[in-house]
């Protein structure tokens, strides 16, 4: 991770609450990330992970609290303004039919067209052609997008995100449906997006090895609340899996890292430690 040179945090939760209606899913959350961090946010089912990405991303209004960019309130912004500084790549993706992956990924330059401008200029263009060569599709950009594989169609969506050129990139469960192959393909391809562009990244995530191998800090959600934040090495315990995933884990040091081997439910008072 690229150190920051000013105090401002690239994104900062404040006492954040929200839900859908009058329902309260998440609770007082707050936490800031550093311009080149990568956090992800893991949790059990129903925990709010997502519903959390959507108020730091502004497709939910809060209850309480708020949300700054770059130092600005989120929500006080335009949604162009904020297209411009964040990018959010959703669970799952609307795919228009007949759309080639050049197409789609010059999607990304709407936050700095004009209203009444339809075509893109050369800056736009060439903004398009390194997203495209970023993630690795060049060769694909005249492939529709509906016949692309799995990996592929992520990676597609991923451009559409990079061509925005956003400071801030928001993932929720962005290794959904992918095989291990692809899975680590992504991940790679975000890390040093995030290592050379110092990129900072939300990413939600189920996989608590792969959050753990390729995140700076994990925050640990319960029930609508954070109860742990920082980095892999002091989050990831036999303690903290049993609260908030109940299981017993060993903890395991791999040449990758930090890595857990689940055991079994959580049954007993007190989690059993286990290092190998």
């Amino acid at each position: 991770m690229n150190q920051p040179t000013e105090s401002v945090w690239a994104l900062e939760s404040q006492a954040l609450s929200g839900g859908y209606g009058t329902e309260s899913i998440v609770q007082d959350i707050s936490f800031g990330l550093h311009p080149g961090e990568w956090l992800s946010i893991l949790g059990a089912n129903g925990s709010g992970k997502s519903t959390l990405l959507r108020l730091l991303s502004r497709i939910l209004l809060p209850q309480q609290g708020t949300v700054l960019l770059d130092g600005k309130a989120i929500h006080t912004q335009s949604a162009q303004a904020v297209a411009r500084s964040l990018a959010l790549l959703p669970q799952q993706q609307t795919i228009p039919p007949g759309l080639t992956v050049r197409q789609l990924v010059s999607l990304g330059r709407a936050p700095y067209q004009p209203w009444w401008s339809w075509e893109l200029d050369v800056a736009d263009r060439q903004q398009v052609t390194r997203s495209l060569e970023s993630a690795g599709l060049m060769d694909y950009s005249d492939r529709l997008v509906e016949r692309l594989s799995g990996g592929e169609r992520q990676r597609a969506f991923l451009a559409l995100a990079l061509a925005q050129t956003p400071q801030v990139l928001l993932l929720d469960e962005p290794t959904t449906y992918l095989d291990l192959r692809y899975q680590l393909e992504l991940l790679e391809l975000l890390k040093r997006f995030n290592q050379d562009q110092n990129l900072t990244i939300i990413t939600v995530l189920h996989d608590v090895n792969l959050a753990t191998r390729f995140s700076d800090r994990l925050a640990l959600l319960k029930h609508g609340k954070l109860h742990h934040l920082g980095a892999p090495i002091d989050v990831v315990t036999p303690e903290n899996l049993a609260e908030i995933f109940g299981i017993d884990a060993a903890i395991l040091q791999t040449p990758v890292g930090l890595q857990i081997c689940p055991l079994a439910p959580f049954t007993s008072s007190k989690p059993q430690v286990q290092t190998l």
